[in-house]
């Protein structure tokens, strides 16, 4: 049996239209921050689709602009399909990429390190 790597396809044309779209504010609602949609993992059947975004902000901000891409799925979902040309349209769910926030982490405490060791 082949593997087929056309979800991965998928989910890279999905990411490069929702960069489209949010690029020029097709998202209206004012709950979703700026944000940046770090990858996009598709089912094998394509017709699930789980987005990976991150943003800066507080714990608030994230939990509103959660809410207002989960407000928005149906007009997201819609223009996905019609964008990558797809015959079944996925669904689509959110989820907040921790990796950002945890990576500068990692770097403000090698630099308490660097500054305490006196490198």
């Amino acid at each position: 049996m082949s593997t087929s790597n056309r979800p991965e396809r998928v989910g890279q044309e999905i990411q490069a239209a929702l960069g489209r779209m949010l690029t020029r504010g097709e998202l209206k609602d004012p709950r979703i921050g700026f944000i940046t949609i770090t990858g996009v993992k598709v089912s094998p059947d394509l017709k699930t689709a789980r987005i990976f975004y991150s943003m800066m902000g507080t714990e608030q901000e994230r939990k509103d602009t959660q809410k207002g891409l989960e407000a928005a799925k149906g007009y997201i979902r819609r223009e996905i399909t019609e964008a990558v040309n797809l015959r079944v349209s996925p669904e689509v769910f959110f989820t907040f990429d921790e990796s950002l926030e945890r990576g500068d982490r990692i770097e403000r405490l090698l630099r308490e390190v660097k500054e305490k060791e006196g490198w």
